[in-house]
């Protein structure tokens, strides 16, 4: 035991009160109290290891440093941010689509009181779908169209309503819906269709097999209540494979007196030339070819916010519309202004101009170059041929041709990871040894910044 007055390593710890005073930011960003309490937990911690035999008492530097990670675990925040140099487009993990200007503004201007539910005319209730369902029904040649928060809950939604919720029109709950084998698909999040169809509460029924299914194979009865079509977004099956067309799905679907279902996945709304697009189905194309109702995401390939869209025949739409289910997934203010906007731009056929998921799938390859050569002379790197990805569940497999950037480093992991570190953070790729940059997926106006940012890396 050490002598009555003598120095000890848990002397050392300074007063909470004056952590406090030399912790000033974070009682700005955290508030007093947390900080406080984040403080103290730091000294506790630090009194246990000197405890346990640590000689060395922490610096005030030292407890304000731990208790700022402490906080930042406990509140991290809310999204930030990034630069994606990583050549996705539409990328899950970094939010999908990122939102055009008018997207943006929208949601600005329907932040505060708006006429979400108000009629200004008449005075009286208003509904919040009269503001997207003129526009989903013009962008998709559709009878009516309904949206909800997203993709996943579009589908439960029409299932649920279109297999028991009504009984006069859909039958007893529980009844069946016939599926190809080849698309009990899997999503984002391990959430598979068979799961999701069984939270709709309608009875699965698999036909044909794994890579091969005909239409003859969806044998229909008295207890069938839809056929539902899955485009297989994020997977091929190739080789000794086939699936039945919409059309064909359709003609079977007639001849048993049932809705044909589509959920086409990207939210592709009308078929287009690009060569990357081949196969890739839309929701326009699928509703000419016979589907009685069309189910898609619209923060993929439409460019807007995260939504699930329900296009097609009004009484399946409004059998949808209806169900008790439509509540709880409705969409909220700040989404439908954002899919209004998004939808407005298609309809000016401005979509490559202004929504930026179509501004990077269709840019200019003489002015990715220019910019690509730029971004290697200021890191130092090089171009090369290379390809970018639609991402997201859409058009799999498919590849956009680009130059890209290699940066050769000692430690591409770590370069990598210290420009996650940065603000803004950056997202790049590493791969065969060295680390890459994509300027498709990066705004021009962002070039300075990531030719900055990388070149320090590098260089450090």
């Amino acid at each position: 035991m050490p002598a009555r007055g003598q120095d000890t390593p848990l002397s050392g710890l300074p007063r909470v009160d004056d952590l406090v005073a030399a912790a000033g930011r974070l009682v700005e960003r955290h508030g007093r109290p947390a900080a406080t309490e984040a403080l103290r937990r730091a000294v506790g911690d630090a009194r246990r290891r000197l405890l346990d035999g640590d000689t060395r008492a922490p610096s005030v530097g030292d407890l304000v440093a731990a208790a700022g990670r402490d906080l930042a675990a406990r509140r991290p925040g809310g999204p930030r941010r990034v630069l994606n140099a990583a050549g996705v487009v539409v990328h899950t993990n970094l939010g999908r689509a990122p939102l055009s200007a008018a997207a943006r503004e929208a949601v600005w201007q329907a932040a505060g009181y708006c006429d979400l539910e108000l009629d200004l005319v008449g005075g009286g209730r208003g509904s919040r779908s009269a503001h997207l369902s003129p526009l989903l029904e013009e962008a998709c040649g559709a009878e009516s169209g309904f949206a909800v928060n997203n993709a996943a809950a579009a589908l439960v939604l029409a299932l649920a309503a279109l297999t028991g919720g009504d009984e006069e029109r859909a039958g007893p709950p529980g009844r069946e819906v016939l599926v190809s084998r080849g698309e009990l698909v899997e999503i984002g999040g391990s959430f598979r269709l068979p799961e999701i169809m069984a939270a709709s509460g309608a009875r699965l029924v698999e036909v044909g097999t794994t890579n091969r299914t005909r239409a003859r194979d969806y044998v229909t009865g008295g207890s069938t209540a839809l056929i539902l079509k899955v485009h297989p977004a994020n997977y091929t099956i190739t080789g000794y494979a086939a699936a039945p067309s919409v059309a064909e799905l359709a003609e079977v679907a007639r001849g048993a007196g049932v809705p044909l279902v589509h959920d086409t996945g990207s939210g592709l709304l009308d078929d287009a030339p690009d060569p990357w697009l081949a196969g890739e189905p839309s929701v326009r194309g699928s509703l000419c070819a016979g589907a009685d109702l069309v189910v898609c995401s619209g923060d993929k390939l439409l460019g807007g916010p995260q939504a699930g869209l329900l296009v097609g025949r009004a009484d399946l739409v409004d059998a949808c519309r209806h169900h008790p289910l439509a509540r709880a997934v409705r969409l909220d203010k700040l989404r439908i202004a954002a899919l209004v906007a998004t939808l407005e731009a298609h309809l000016r056929h401005a979509a490559d101009t202004e929504v930026p998921v179509w501004a990077m799938l269709r840019a200019d390859p003489a002015a990715l170059a220019l910019r690509a050569d730029a971004l290697a002379r200021g890191v130092g790197g090089r171009v090369v041929d290379g390809a970018s990805l639609p991402g997201g569940g859409s058009a799999p497999g498919s590849r956009l041709p680009g130059p890209v950037v290699r940066v050769d480093v000692a430690a591409p992991g770590e370069a990598a990871a210290a420009l996650r570190a940065g603000d803004p953070p950056i997202v790049a790729r590493v791969d065969d040894g060295a680390l890459w940059l994509d300027p498709r997926t990066v705004d021009a106006a962002d070039d300075a910044v990531l030719a900055d940012r990388v070149a320090a890396v590098v260089s450090a």
